[in-house]
């Protein structure tokens, strides 16, 4: 219960601010002799910064720090979580709002160990808890080349937190709950490309960050990993990512994982919500080597338990007959009666993960609001779904939806006309 928890993380808070010094510390942490030789490290190398470039767009840095219309990296934005807004910062190289008078010790420390430049723990919003096992030597590229952008003097909003999140020490018990610091280490009985994949989702593509589920401290347990989520505050749902059986990508292969990636599209499905923006502004500029690497890593994830059996939506024969009648009359030109859609032009709903994902809110917030795969250089002009929210009632919306989810090969579960309504609305950060 909502009172519980917040009773629990009073008390939590209490201890902390009476123990944190002692256990936690708040100051800045010495400089070790290996971080000071890699301080002195030419920054100004301009293959440092262009490789500092590339590992910048792995890690779609530029989309939480980027504000809409806004200057790059020069933040300007808030992140809405469940416990109040964070806003997101500057780093830009201007001295009084940005990474200015950063060293590399101080951006390692954010990035490496979730502190900022004084010691002050920082609220998980920023993917620390992935972002701890990027290495040494990419972490300083990143900081080359962010030391090298045009500096904007943009000054960042103080939090909005509820409390007891408002408290920053509080943070001190969530990390010990969620965040485990340590630089990513290969496995040797692993290939070269497993394991360079197995560093880019785990590490700078913090993939985990939305696609595992949240509890209701805003962590995810460290055993949990690429299960599938809802992502918090956007009302879309990250799919499980194995590739095997009951998997999220069940039947994808290697290619199919990368066509999406690099392309926005695949034979089994389009990138949209969320992953649409990070194929536009992050993955569409990974190089072929990369994306493979990541696909062998994502095809080697265990097969998953069998969902709990759910009651099936075609019990109802009324809710089957108009949302096939809907299907008909506004899905079907498009996406085939037998749901298999145009290859290259209008995508699968047969065996469609984002479809078949257990909550139901993809294909609603579809149906409603459209769906727009990105614009990617090698697919410049993407087939865009029309907007159903003006045409069709939340009755007919549910209909049509647990209609798709339960034909062909789709075996998910209806979606319930009262829950249609709480996705008609795109949430503002």
């Amino acid at each position: 219960m909502k009172w519980l928890r917040r009773l629990l993380l009073l008390i939590a808070v209490l201890l902390l601010l009476l123990l944190g010094r002692l256990f936690f510390g708040g100051g800045h942490q010495p400089t070790s002799p290996a971080m000071s030789k890699v301080t002195a490290a030419p920054l100004h190398d301009p293959a440092l910064i262009a490789r500092g470039e590339y590992l910048v767009t792995v890690g779609d840095c530029a989309g939480c720090h980027t504000a809409q219309g806004g200057a790059a990296f020069a933040g300007g934005r808030s992140l809405a979580t469940p416990f109040g807004n964070i806003p997101v910062p500057n780093i830009t190289p201007d001295r009084d709002t940005g990474l200015g008078n950063w060293s590399f010790e101080d951006f390692w420390q954010a990035l490496h160990d979730g502190k900022g430049r004084h010691g002050e723990l920082l609220y998980p919003a920023f993917s620390y808890t992935s972002y701890t096992k990027v290495t040494h030597d990419d972490a300083l590229a990143m900081f080359a080349y962010l030391q090298s952008l045009p500096s904007v003097h943009l000054p960042s909003t103080a939090p909005t937190l509820e409390f007891p999140y408002s408290v920053r020490n509080s943070l001190a018990a969530w990390r010990a709950l969620y965040f485990k610091e340590g630089v990513f280490k290969p496995d040797p009985n692993q290939s070269a490309q497993w394991n360079r994949g197995a560093y880019l989702v785990q590490g700078l593509g913090h993939c985990n960050e939305c696609h595992a589920a949240r509890d209701s401290l805003g962590g995810t347990p460290q055993d949990v990993h690429l299960t599938g989520g809802q992502i918090p505050q956007q009302n879309w749902y990250a799919p499980d990512l194995s590739t095997r059986q009951n998997g999220g990508l069940q039947g994808w292969s290697e290619q199919d994982i990368v066509d999406l990636l690099k392309t926005g599209q695949s034979s089994k499905g389009v990138a949209f919500g969320p992953m649409a923006d990070v194929v536009t502004s992050s993955t569409q500029h990974m190089s072929g080597d990369d994306l493979r690497a990541m696909a062998t890593y994502l095809g080697s994830l265990p097969a998953r338990p069998s969902a709990p059996a759910e009651p099936s939506p075609f019990n109802a024969t009324t809710l089957v007959q108009q949302g096939e009648k809907v299907y008909t009359q506004h899905c079907a030109d498009c996406h085939g009666k037998d749901g298999n859609g145009v290859a290259g032009i209008y995508p699968p709903l047969n065996g469609n993960s984002s479809v078949t994902e257990p909550s139901g809110i993809n294909a609603t917030r579809a149906v409603l609001l459209g769906g727009f795969a990105p614009l990617t250089a090698a697919n410049p002009r993407p087939y865009s779904m029309p907007p159903f929210a003006q045409k069709l009632s939340d009755g007919e919306v549910a209909a049509v939806v647990s209609y798709i989810r339960g034909s062909w090969a789709n075996k998910a579960p209806a979606v319930l006309e009262r829950d249609v309504s709480k996705y008609r609305q795109t949430p503002v950060d």
